[in-house]
């Protein structure tokens, strides 16, 4: 059965997109099954793949939702569409915006997304959520259908603001809607190692949450090319192999994802033996 995790935080800007591409070509370029679904009306993720025009897609993130909550079967071979890097995507688009409309009236409406994820887990290895920034019915959505929560934050002034507010919302979660939600850490992107900015914002999150958060050791730089690459519909290991972002986001999926697979076939195999 596939792990679900979310790419997390209320503010915009702050890399959740990027990640959630990165991390989802890493994965698929080490043979894992990977499905991204964009939860953001925006579409980045989508379009970071190539699929910039919805008129490309007959259905979207929307008709997903509406489908559960009218109970109503949708169907899953015209809804994910296929990267030709290895990444099936659950795309999004502006129809998505006027969603939390829909939701607010919905029986259960915090677990819509789940209900659709936990039909479709046990295709993948990995299912990455892009969150949209805001702390609305949609990312309660994706915290309550994940397993685990990233968390970006910016090197930038005013990167950690409303931290507070949203790690309120994942404990709401934890206590109230999902208990097995884990916080996997927090992740600092854009950052710029030549500026003693970037190094007291990344001082001052280490400072602030590091005493009961993981901060990652590994960082993103600010990189053009990580900007270029969503521009023409390519994740950044396609557009930028040997980019410096690049081998960041490698680091991070072995960090999180492979090295811990390892470490789990260790303690299996110890325990058969």
């Amino acid at each position: 059965m596939g792990e679900v995790i979310a790419i997390s935080n209320q503010k915009g800007g702050v890399g959740k997109t990027m990640t959630s591409v990165s991390l989802s070509a890493c994965l698929a370029l080490h043979g894992k099954k990977v499905l991204l679904v964009d939860l953001d009306p925006q579409g980045h993720s989508t379009k970071a793949f190539g699929y910039r025009n919805m008129n490309e897609y007959p259905l979207s993130m929307k008709d997903v939702i509406i489908s559960v909550i009218e109970d109503v079967e949708i169907d899953k071979n015209q809804l994910i569409l296929h990267s030709d890097e290895g990444v099936d995507i659950v795309p999004s688009n502006i129809s998505l915006a006027g969603i939390n409309s829909k939701l607010d009236s919905a029986m259960c409406r915090e677990t819509v997304v789940k209900r659709f994820l936990d039909t479709v887990k046990d295709d993948y290895d990995y299912i990455i959520i892009d969150t949209n920034p805001s702390l609305d019915n949609l990312p309660i959505n994706a915290l309550t259908a994940s397993d685990k929560v990233i968390i970006t934050v910016q090197a930038e002034p005013y990167g950690v603001e409303g931290m507070a507010d949203l790690l309120k919302s994942i404990h709401m979660v934890q206590r109230n809607l999902n208990s097995q939600l884990k916080i996997e850490g927090i992740f600092i992107t854009m950052t710029d190692e030549r500026t003693n900015l970037s190094k007291k914002i990344t001082q001052s999150v280490k400072r602030n949450f590091g005493n009961h958060i993981k901060i990652f050791d590994v960082t993103i730089p600010r990189c053009t090319k990580a900007a270029e690459s969503t521009g023409v519909g390519e994740s950044i290991f396609k557009y930028d192999p040997k980019g410096s972002a690049t081998k960041a986001y490698e680091k991070l999926t072995r960090e999180v994802f492979l090295n811990t697979e390892k470490e789990h076939k260790r303690h299996r195999d110890t325990y058969v033996r």
